[in-house]
C-alpha cells in the first residue's frame, strides 16, 4: 500500500502544480484584463488555460482515489507538497524571489508532513501489537 501512496502523492503533487503553473501563465497571456468576448477569447485560445483545467480535474481524481485508503492527517499535509514545488518553479520560471518566508514556510510543511506520516507510521504500530496480543 505504501508504493500506492508514493505514487499517489507523486501524481497528486504533478497535478497541482501543473494546474498553479499553466493558470499563472494563463494569467499572464490574458493580460490586459478586460471582461468581454474578445478577452475571454483571448484567454480560452491559448493553451496554458486548458494545462490549468486538465491539472485541477487530475488532482481533484487523484485527490478524490487517495482520500478513500490514506490516512487523512498526513493526505492532507502531503497535498501540500505541490506548494514547496511551485515556489521553486516560480522562481525558475518567473522570476519571483526566494525570500526567507518562503524558505521557512517550505521547511514547516516538509516537517508537517514527515511528523504527521511518522506519526501515523507510530499509530499502525501500535495497532498491530494490540492485534497480536
Amino acid at each position: 500500500m505504501s508504493r500506492f501512496y508514493l505514487i499517489g502523492f507523486i501524481m497528486l503533487m504533478l497535478f497541482d502544480t501543473l494546474a498553479q503553473v499553466s493558470f499563472k501563465m494563463a494569467s499572464i497571456y490574458a493580460m490586459p484584463l478586460s471582461f468581454d468576448v474578445t478577452w475571454l477569447i483571448r484567454v480560452f485560445s491559448h493553451p496554458w488555460i486548458y494545462g490549468a483545467l486538465i491539472g485541477y480535474l487530475g488532482a481533484f481524481l487523484i485527490w478524490m482515489n487517495l482520500l478513500k485508503h490514506a490516512p487523512i492527517g498526513p493526505a492532507f499535509a502531503a497535498s501540500h507538497l505541490e506548494l514547496v514545488c511551485v515556489m521553486f518553479l516560480s522562481i525558475w520560471l518567473f522570476d519571483e524571489p526566494l525570500t526567507m518566508t518562503k524558505v521557512l514556510g517550505a521547511i514547516l510543511i516538509l516537517a508537517g508532513v514527515c511528523f504527521l506520516a511518522k506519526d501515523e507510521e507510530g499509530d499502525q504500530e501500535h495497532e498491530a501489537v494490540k492485534i497480536k496480543s
